[in-house]
């Protein structure tokens, strides 16, 4: 995100905020005399209505809204939003859970004689908000241990996708800590009825995760055609999902499950759409179920594919722009099906220069198949898709300067981008410095916990 994005953003956050504030200040301030208090409540009301709302957001966004990608440009940037909605929840929480904590000292620092009471409705509306306290209190110990879990990446996915299952649960519960807890006059604000909407709202994604239906619609039953391991690590995986699969774009991707006790993974589909439902993926070694892949599948086997899903598609490239692709290992496999659809339609080739990262392009199976694939879409009129292969084994290594020619400085340059983050950042860093308002980069953020 660049700098103005997030100063627009901090600046929406900050106004809302704002307006919040000062509409709990004013619903506080009828209810109570005593100034001190209401300051205590007001902060104890906004923190919790924004950690329920900023919660509700995360529980929406954890459906996989397809209707939603074109809106956020992929799958991937909606589920980096969902984590970052769920922080921010957290954070929110926490300031709530400080203040209940801390009305005691409120009360010795400011010198007041006392916390104003409510008057009691009944004693079953007092049990039940005794209950939605302690409810509340402990899901949100829960909830801010599976946050942080998250954003551990040393720990195994395997089980944190047990861990977090259990999260709608924790959800639920705190829906009806909310429920319960803030006074019904806010209900009949607008702000209020707000919050009521996405707190129902939810509360449906929490009752489609637990019933297993995120997905669902956009899940096709198939088995594995082939496997071929080579010795790079990457294991390729033939599927023939039939006429149910939809199609796909090149460059998309999808959530396939081979066992069902180790779930969906996100394997880009690295083969243009044939309309035969089969499809391809690349799948590198890089963690504990992927390592030794070829060993834990079969052929004939059973497998579920998910989607398609994403946004990394050439035909959202800019027209007027210079064109530089770069992949960096196995981030290689939605340019393969890039190519591999331009075969088909040699009018829509443009002028682009491809650079692909390896670690020795002398074994590496993936150059040759590059080449051949550049080599067919040159023609007399144009030179096509351009090929440069930078081997570490041999010392080349990428740097910003390789990716501009001459001319790049002289109109926008749209770079595309899949592999490693920090590749990504250093590319990145250096061309906004090169090429000042006059850049577009485009990548996938292939994060999705």
């Amino acid at each position: 995100m660049n700098n103005k994005k997030l100063t627009v953003m901090l600046a929406l956050i900050s106004t809302v905020i704002v307006a919040i504030w000062a509409w709990s200040y004013a619903m506080n301030a009828t209810a109570s005399t005593h100034l001190p208090w209401i300051t205590y409540d007001n902060i104890l009301y906004v923190t919790g209505l924004l950690a329920m709302a900023l919660l509700s957001i995360t529980m929406i966004l954890a459906t996989r809204p397809a209707i939603l990608e074109p809106v956020f440009n992929g799958l991937d940037k909606i589920y980096r939003l969902h984590k970052w909605t769920a922080i921010l929840a957290v954070i929110f929480a926490v300031l709530h859970w400080l203040t209940e904590m801390n009305d005691d000292w409120l009360e010795s620092l400011l010198l007041v004689s006392g916390q104003p009471t409510e008057a009691s409705v009944s004693v079953f509306v007092d049990n039940m908000q005794e209950l939605a306290e302690d409810l509340g209190e402990w899901s949100f110990y829960l909830v801010a241990g599976m946050v942080l879990l998250s954003l551990l990446k040393f720990f195994p996915y395997k089980f944190w996708r047990y861990l977090h299952r259990i999260m709608p649960v924790l959800y639920l519960l705190l829906v009806f800590h909310a429920a319960w807890l803030t006074p019904f006059s806010w209900w009949q604000q607008p702000i209020g009825l707000l919050l009521g909407l996405l707190m129902l709202a939810g509360s449906i994604a929490a009752m489609r995760s637990l019933t297993g239906h995120i997905g669902r619609t956009r899940r096709v039953q198939g088995t594995i055609k082939s496997i071929t391991a080579s010795a790079q690590g990457i294991t390729q995986v033939v599927c023939q999902l039939g006429k149910k699969w939809p199609g796909h774009r090149a460059g998309q991707f999808a959530f396939v499950r081979f066992d069902r006790l180790e779930g969906n993974h996100p394997f880009t589909i690295a083969n243009a759409d044939k309309n035969n439902g089969q499809l391809t993926f690349e799948i590198k070694a890089l963690g504990d179920y992927t390592k030794n892949l070829a060993g834990k599948i079969t052929e004939g086997q059973a497998v579920t594919v998910e989607g398609p899903y994403g946004r990394f598609d050439l035909k959202h490239h800019k027209a007027n722009a210079e064109q530089i692709w770069v992949a960096a290992g196995i981030g290689v496999t939605p340019f393969l099906a890039w190519l591999e659809e331009l075969q088909n339609y040699p009018e829509q080739v443009p002028t682009a220069q491809m650079h692909y990262c390896t670690h020795d392009g002398s074994s590496d199976p993936m150059v040759p198949r590059l080449q051949q694939l550049c080599d067919n879409l040159k023609s007399d009129n144009s030179p096509g898709i351009i090929l440069h292969i930078h081997d570490s084994h041999k010392g080349q290594k990428i740097t910003p300067k390789d990716l501009l020619n001459r001319d790049a400085a002289k109109k926008l340059t749209e770079v595309w981008y899949c592999g490693p983050k920090g590749l990504a950042r250093l590319l990145e860093t250096g061309l906004k410095k090169m090429l000042p308002g006059s850049l577009r980069f485009r990548k996938e953020a292939f994060e999705f916990r």
